[in-house]
């Protein structure tokens, strides 16, 4: 029951007014009201381009299948007929699962982009896949009855910080989590009863943040994550991930950036995670450590001169990368999320006039660096993403589920 995640453009594009293209159409406009706000029949017959009738037909069978619903029509100041309001149906939902060094974060998100759920257990040690398992489970059967009784959950996405094999889901290798070669989505599969889409961390972001945050509507975008250990990246192109050969594409944080002195965890010396790193900045501090959530104020108020020198080079390297980043990618903006994010709003004129100077000037003339906008739902939204992509494809296709009755019994 297991899967990974295909790459796919994240935009619902237009309809088609042939007759045999019904399940296409269905599946045009069930991702148009998915990745916005709910709209009007009129809007979604502008936006897809269908004509009214069409549109018309398509909603009532999306009505029909359980996966939208209509409310009266608001005011509206032009003339003519008013339009019902059409909205997806937030109770259709996917189980999304994060496992991380600290904390393993379970979530319930609904069409629309709704976090209905989110709990974060706290982890003494960094799990293995049997313990973030074994954790998983028993935060399922928490939310039984209530899963049970008010949502219809059609599968599971996973958001693993490291590689993960666009075939089949296997976690060919998580560093930080001391995992290699693990079959994690078909054992959750099987742990919950639920297919399951698993995707990297920072891809899955990357996609939160180009459907609900700072990246919407951006079709050219590079993504920077600057975890509590690592860096992660995701990058779109034409609207599509991308995703790679194996799904291994956009490692940003394994670009060697210096010949540096500390070995990365992928073996070569100077990688920008290495580099550019939480850690070492909070190392520079010399008062006590500060969280990461705490970051934007300490770097906003410091003058602490060894950690503004820090900074400093941290900027500089980090500057020189997405310059590289900017010649291979020609994005439109580059995010900026995790403490990077914090870098950025701290200290934004010398982030921008590092990364333009370090740039071939045509290149970057026309780039926005930007902060990431999106923080706690940061990873459930894309996580999320990946579950409902077969629901989204073939909205006719796929059955839901009347209830979801728990993980099976072992």
């Amino acid at each position: 029951m297991s899967a990974s995640r295909a790459s796919r453009s994240l935009r619902a594009g237009i309809g088609s007014g042939n007759d045999g293209t019904r399940r296409h159409n269905l599946s045009t406009v069930l991702t148009t009201i998915h990745h916005h706000d709910p709209m009007s029949r009129s809007e979604v017959t502008r936006r897809t381009q269908l004509n009214r009738s069409t549109v018309g037909a398509l909603v009532t069978e999306l009505v029909e299948l359980g996966l939208a619903y209509e409310t009266p029509p608001e005011e509206q100041a032009q003339r003519g007929r008013p339009s019902p309001i059409v909205h997806p149906n937030s109770k259709v939902s996917a189980l999304v699962v994060n496992p991380d060094v600290e904390a393993l974060t379970l979530g319930l998100v609904g069409l629309g982009g709704v976090v209905h759920k989110r709990v974060r257990h706290a982890l003494d040690r960094k799990p293995s896949p049997r313990e973030a398992i074994d954790v998983t489970v028993d935060l399922v059967k928490g939310m039984g009855e209530e899963l049970e009784r008010d949502y219809r959950v059609i599968g599971v996405g996973l958001a693993i910080p490291g590689l993960v094999r666009n075939r089949d889901g296997l976690v060919r290798r998580a560093p930080y989590l001391d995992w290699t070669s693990e079959p994690f989505a078909e054992h959750v599969s099987r742990a919950l009863g639920l297919p399951t889409f698993a995707g990297n961390d920072a891809s899955v972001a990357m996609i939160s943040e180009s459907l609900y945050g700072a990246g919407r509507g951006v079709s050219n975008l590079v993504y920077l994550n600057g975890f509590l250990v690592g860096i992660g990246g995701g990058v779109m192109v034409a609207g599509v991930p991308l995703v790679g050969e194996d799904g291994y594409a956009a490692e940003l944080g394994h670009t060697v950036v210096s010949e540096g002195s500390l070995r990365c965890h992928c073996g070569r010396l100077g990688c920008l995670e290495t580099e550019v790193n939480f850690l070492r900045l909070r190392e520079a501090m010399s008062g006590d450590p500060v969280d990461l959530y705490d970051l934007d104020s300490v770097l906003t108020t410091t003058t602490d001169r060894g950690l503004l020198l820090e900074a400093e080079r941290q900027i500089n390297v980090l500057a020189e990368a997405i310059a590289n980043f900017i010649s291979v990618f020609n994005p439109e903006v580059v995010l900026l999320g995790g403490f990077l994010g914090s870098l950025e709003a701290a200290f934004p004129d010398l982030v921008r006039r590092k990364v333009y100077e370090s740039s071939f000037a045509p290149l970057a003339e026309n780039v926005r660096i930007e902060r990431a906008t999106l923080r706690t739902p940061l990873p459930l939204l894309g996580s999320a993403e990946l579950a409902f992509t077969p629901l989204l494809r073939d909205p006719a296709g796929v059955a839901l589920p009347l209830a979801y009755g728990g993980p099976p019994a072992a």
